[in-house]
């Protein structure tokens, strides 16, 4: 081989090497660039993922927060709607409250069937006024049904501790309890209500309806409600079951615009609440909210 040749082939060679070489490199450049590559889109993924999380995050914050029961508005912050009228029932103070109401209210209890008859009304979502005897909070039965009661967002009233009549008659004459007894007939119910559940009551219903001007006075000045009724039956005989009772709670005569009715404690009005409720509702009455009424 000649000189020129053998340097021709030595020059082709030193090419084929640095094309070679420049390959090498090449691919390790590229290899490189895909491990940075996929780096980057490990580090891209990561950041999306976590994004996405903290994402996530805020929409269940955020969805915690829209779903979130609002505290409720203490009742004595809420505007009053209604006023106890002369005549007991319930009289609209703006234009735009419902004239067509009626007030639930049930006496003398919790005896024995007061915590179902509220857990009725619970159920029902209709409010009412418990007026309760100081007699019936003497035990842990009683005094853990008026907590119950009272947790369900009830209305507690006075009804005397011992529902004995304020005043009566003899030989024609009237006769009042003495003033001393008639104040610690109220005060002491008061004082357990508020041992019981926290908060005095604010309305108080005399025995039978049978209120003094001493009561009346003493109620007012221990800014109470005084209430008695618009009608009530279920201490007739003729209405003591069921099917009478709620018949003619809906269906009276007397019913009309802030009717006070009056209930007790008793096994056949507990058996027809419901259908009084809803038979109320089907004349289209609105049951009222006790704690929208105006107080002294």
């Amino acid at each position: 081989m000649g000189k020129r040749a053998i340097i021709t082939l030595f020059g082709f060679l030193f090419i084929l090497s640095g094309c070679q070489t420049v390959q090498s490199i090449s691919e390790k450049e590229i290899q490189k660039d895909d491990v940075f590559s996929t780096d980057v889109d490990k580090d891209k993924q990561e950041k999306e993922e976590q994004d996405v999380v903290k994402e996530d995050a805020e929409q269940d914050n955020k969805k915690d927060r829209d779903t979130t029961v609002d505290s409720p508005v203490k009742k004595e912050d809420v505007e009053p709607k209604y006023r106890v009228s002369d005549n007991w029932s319930l009289q609209p103070l703006l234009e735009e409250s419902n004239e067509k109401i009626v007030l639930l209210t049930i006496d003398d209890g919790p005896d024995k069937y007061s915590l179902e008859m509220a857990k009725t009304l619970k159920s029902l979502n209709a409010e009412a006024i418990f007026f309760v005897n100081g007699q019936f909070l003497t035990t842990d039965k009683g005094k853990e049904a008026l907590r119950k009661i009272a947790e369900m967002g009830f209305e507690i009233g006075n009804h005397t501790y011992s529902h004995k009549a304020l005043w009566w008659k003899e030989d024609g004459q009237r006769v009042e309890m003495p003033e001393e007894e008639q104040k610690e007939e109220i005060v002491r119910v008061n004082e357990m209500v508020a041992e019981i559940t926290g908060e005095k009551p604010k309305y108080f219903r005399a025995p039978f309806g049978k209120n003094t001007d001493f009561s009346a006075s003493f109620v007012k000045k221990q800014g109470m409600i005084l209430m008695n009724w618009t009608y009530g039956y279920d201490w007739n005989k003729e209405y003591m079951n069921e099917t009478a009772i709620a018949d003619i709670m809906v269906n009276t005569k007397l019913l009309s615009n802030g009717a006070n009715l009056l209930m007790h404690d008793r096994e056949w009005t507990a058996n027809a609440l419901e259908e009084i409720v809803v038979g109320l509702r089907e004349k289209e009455f609105e049951i009222a909210d006790p704690s929208l009424i105006q107080m002294p």
